[in-house]
C-alpha cells in the first residue's frame, strides 16, 4: 500500500522519466505518491517535446487530469480541466500531448505496464467504456441537494455538507471508487476530526485550506490510507478547489472533543541546561518551497 503522504509540495518534487512505455517523445514525472507493492501511483506529468502512443490496454485502471496544454486521445481534443479514465481491461485510443503540457497521471490497482493493441482488433469493443469528461462543462451540485440522486449526497453518515459542491468525473458503482472535483466555500468550517474506511488522497488546484497537518496551497497534494484522522478544516478567503479520489465510498466517521497531550520532566534542555529556557515545540516547516527549513529540526 502507499505510505500517508501529508503534506507534499509539487515544488519540492524531482523530476525522473516518465514510466512510459511503446510511446515516441519525451515526458518527465514527480512522484506524488507510490506504492512499492504493486506500482498504483500519483503522478504529475510534463511532456517536454510532442508525444504520442498507440492504442492499447494498461495494465492499471488509468487516469489523466490536464492541467494545461493539449491532449488528442482517439478523436477528441482535450485541454485545461478536461478528463479520461481507462478502467482495466478497457481499450485506451491513440493518444498524444503536446510539448509542455501537464498533466496529473493516476494508476491504480497496477504498475505502469502497457501493451498496444490492434484499434480495430477485438478489444476496440470496449473502447465505450472508456470515461471522458469536460470539467469545464459540468455544474457544480451542492452535496446538499437530494435531487441529483448521487450516491456521494450524503456520503458523510447521512449528514447534509452544507458549503461542500463537487463536479464528478468517475464513479464505480461496484466498488464506490471515484474521481472528483470538490470545492469548497470561502471560510467553510468544519470542527471534528474525522477518518474513512478507504483511502483518501486530493491535489489542490486552487485556493487555501487550512487543518491539522499545516496550511494547503495550489500545487500541494496528500494521500492518507484509511483510518488517518484530519481535521478541524476551514478554506481560506477564496475558497478551496480539489480533484480527490478514493477507492471507496468516502464515510466519515467522527471524532469529537479530540487531544493529544504529552508530559514530562525535562532532563538535558530548559532552564538550568545550559542556562536556555525549554525551545518551543512547534510542526516543523518540511518544505523549501514554501519557507526556510528550521535549523532545529534538520
Amino acid at each position: 500500500m502507499r505510505p500517508h503522504v501529508e503534506l507534499v509540495d509539487e515544488r519540492d518534487l524531482i523530476w525522473h522519466i516518465a514510466e512510459f512505455s511503446h510511446a515516441s517523445g519525451e515526458a518527465l514525472q514527480q512522484n506524488l505518491s507510490y506504492d512499492e507493492e504493486d506500482g498504483s501511483a500519483s503522478l504529475r506529468v510534463k511532456f517536454s517535446s510532442d508525444w504520442s502512443r498507440p492504442a492499447g490496454l494498461h495494465t492499471a485502471l488509468t487516469e489523466w487530469y490536464i492541467l494545461s496544454g493539449e491532449v488528442t486521445i482517439g478523436e477528441q481534443t482535450l485541454t485545461d480541466g478536461d478528463y479520461w479514465c481507462a478502467p482495466k481491461g478497457i481499450l485506451t485510443p491513440a493518444i498524444k500531448a503536446k510539448a509542455g503540457t501537464v498533466i496529473l497521471l493516476f494508476r491504480e490497482y497496477g504498475d505502469w505496464t502497457f501493451k498496444p493493441a490492434d484499434s480495430n482488433g477485438p478489444e476496440a469493443r470496449a473502447i465505450d467504456k472508456l470515461v471522458i469528461e469536460s470539467s469545464n462543462a459540468q455544474e457544480w451540485f451542492d452535496v446538499t441537494d437530494p435531487e441529483n440522486g448521487s450516491p456521494m449526497d450524503f456520503e458523510r453518515g447521512g449528514t447534509p455538507v452544507p458549503g461542500l459542491f463537487i463536479k464528478m468525473l468517475y464513479h464505480d458503482a461496484e466498488t464506490g471508487f471515484y474521481t472528483r472535483l470538490i470545492k469548497a466555500k470561502p471560510g467553510w468550517v468544519e470542527h471534528p476530526l474525522a477518518h474513512h474506511p478507504c483511502f483518501e488522497e486530493a491535489y489542490c488546484l486552487d485556493g487555501t485550506f487550512d487543518y491539522n497537518f499545516g496550511e494547503m496551497v495550489k500545487g500541494q497534494y496528500f494521500f492518507r490510507p484509511k483510518g488517518i484522522r484530519h481535521g478541524d478544516f476551514k478554506s481560506g478567503e477564496d475558497g478551496t478547489v480539489w480533484i480527490l479520489r478514493c477507492d471507496g465510498q468516502l464515510v466519515d466517521w467522527y471524532t469529537d472533543n479530540a487531544k493529544i497531550e504529552m508530559k514530562g520532566d525535562p532532563l538535558n534542555w530548559g532552564e538550568g541546561y545550559p542556562n536556555t529556557e525549554a525551545p518551543e515545540v512547534v510542526q516543523p516547516v518540511r518544505s523549501r518551497s514554501v519557507s526556510d527549513w528550521d535549523p532545529l529540526y534538520q
